[in-house]
């Protein structure tokens, strides 16, 4: 995992160069969330940060960072991710724009003191998932842009057995989250 990580900063910081070098547009600040996963019992905020990178009128680059926590079978389980998502966004008018990306999610599932959950172990996992959606980047001055996005998230937690012990069927981690940011532009 390490390497990863090492490997993706190196590309990050490689790309930083190439950016740099052709005046691209870049953004970076904080993101806020609400986010609901189809089986969790209820919506829970999602907050980090991202940075955008406006490679051309039509195309950007987004990178982001975040934490969100969630409960299943009625508290049985409390989920809590990091994940770290690559997106590509797509500008089809100005200020709108079209997102599809990849991310990593880095798991953390906590069972509760429930009698039926008290035999399963704690684990962190590391799971793929992707997500597509759709925004608007509103410029509100020389430096900051109001970003503001729908997206649905494709992810496969594996809860193990707790939907036998919990009685609760099968349970489905995909998400929507529905988020603000706010953007410090940085030209190069």
């Amino acid at each position: 995992m390490f390497k990863k990580l090492l490997l993706l900063c190196m590309l990050l910081f490689t790309g930083f160069g190439f950016i740099s070098a052709q005046g691209i547009s870049i953004g970076i600040g904080p993101q806020l969330g609400w986010q609901k996963s189809s089986s969790a019992d209820k919506g829970s905020l999602m907050y980090g940060a991202a940075i955008r990178f406006r490679i051309s009128d039509a195309v950007g680059l987004e990178g982001s960072i975040n934490y969100r926590s969630e409960d299943y079978a009625n508290g049985a389980l409390n989920v809590k991710t990091w994940p770290i998502m690559i997106t590509g966004l797509i500008y089809p008018v100005n200020y709108f724009y079209g997102a599809i990306g990849i991310g990593w999610y880095n798991t953390t599932f906590n069972y509760g003191d429930q009698p039926f959950v008290q035999t399963l172990q704690n684990n962190t996992q590391q799971n793929f998932g992707w997500h597509l959606g759709a925004g608007v980047e509103i410029p509100a001055n020389q430096r900051l842009n109001i970003t503001a996005d729908i997206r649905y998230v494709f992810l496969n937690y594996d809860f193990g057995d707790l939907a036998r012990v919990a009685n609760s069927g099968d349970l489905i981690s995909n998400f929507f989250v529905i988020t603000i940011g706010a953007s410090f532009r940085i030209h190069m």
